[in-house]
């Protein structure tokens, strides 16, 4: 069975958890990968086959998507082309983690394409939804990269097709320890915005991840380090708790890891709207923004909250295998049913 694994290449997130995936599709089947999208602080230590730019979001400075640099950024022409050339045809299957060029290539050629995202999980109508209703954003996420059949990765399990968490393998494996320190990922804010907020808590030694520095520095009980996977795990592993933005895998791993989370939805972006409504409802605190008026919950989070309990066993085969189970299921019926 040859079978193109097409990842979104836009944040951290996807790549971290295709570097599990992979192993086991390799094991399985003749695989080729495709990765589209930009601002990714991770690799894939796997061949490529397909470098794309993709359409992806630009992450701004002052906690949300930086919509004009998207809008500047986005190439249609070139992404139109690219749908076309993709030589789709030569796969039996894709399995497409939120990657448009390849959903689209296999809609318009009829080859058999199944979701494995958490994306999917968030369009589900059994997972939790944000009170402030956006149908422009839940319309882009559902057209974004459509497919013929979805599964998803989420929090909790909200219905059949949704699976907990894959959490990497490096991170299963790394000792959990408490060093008192706090773990920041706010890649959404400035670096300076983010000290001039953190330093008002003197007794806390702040370690934050940054995607717009590439040097190291500290400010007063702040430590700014450029985006690091090594680093960053170790940091994570044996901190007190993580305040970063509703995204899917540094939550998740937080909860994993049994350690305090606190997390900040992007603005203009509905799917961590969705993520944070989700992480509510499992008793995770949200802050709606990262303004001098919120201290006191910050404050309070840090002084009085307790971990939430998780439980992320490690299903990641299991889950490949229905997920090709399913792909060769449609590729016999010989037709389509979009989700």
């Amino acid at each position: 069975m040859k079978v193109l694994y097409a990842i979104q290449g836009t944040g951290n997130g996807h790549i971290s958890r295709a570097r599990d995936i992979v192993p086991i599709l390799q094991d399985k089947v003749n695989l080729d990968l495709l990765i589209s999208g930009i601002q990714a602080d991770v690799s894939l230590p796997y061949p490529v086959k397909y470098q794309l730019k993709g359409a992806g979001f630009i992450f701004g400075k002052s906690g949300g998507v930086d919509l004009m640099r998207t809008y500047r950024k986005t190439d249609t022409r070139r992404f139109l082309k690219d749908v076309r050339n993709l030589p789709i045809n030569g796969y039996d299957l894709i399995i497409n983690d939120f990657e448009p060029i390849s959903a689209w290539a296999a809609y318009f050629n009829k080859v058999p394409s199944v979701s494995l995202s958490h994306q999917s999980a968030i369009l589900n109508e059994n997972a939790p939804q944000p009170r402030k209703k956006d149908p422009v954003g839940r319309a882009i996420l559902k057209n974004y990269a459509p497919t013929d059949q979805a599964y998803g990765f989420h929090f909790a399990k909200f219905d059949k097709n949704i699976f907990t968490p894959v959490i990497r393998h490096q991170l299963r494996q790394t000792e959990v320890q408490n060093l008192g320190h706090y773990t920041v990922y706010l890649p959404a804010f400035d670096d300076q915005k983010l000290i001039k907020r953190l330093r008002t808590i003197k007794d806390i030694f702040w370690q934050v991840f940054s995607k717009h520095s590439k040097k190291a520095y500290r400010e007063s009980n702040v430590q700014i380090t450029p985006v690091n996977n090594e680093q960053f795990i170790q940091s994570m592993t044996s901190c007190e708790g993580v305040l970063c933005g509703a995204g899917f895998e540094t939550p998740a791993e937080a909860l994993f890891l049994k350690k305090k989370l606190l997390v900040i939805p992007m603005k203009n972006q509905y799917e961590q709207h969705c993520n944070a409504a989700a992480l509510e409802a499992l008793g995770v605190p949200v802050l709606k923004n990262f303004k001098k008026k919120q201290r006191p919950v910050l404050q309070k989070w840090i002084e009085q909250l307790q971990p939430i309990e998780a439980d992320y066993p490690d299903d990641t085969e299991r889950i490949i295998e229905m997920v090709l189970k399913e792909g060769r299921r449609i590729g016999d019926l010989g037709w389509k049913k979009r989700v």
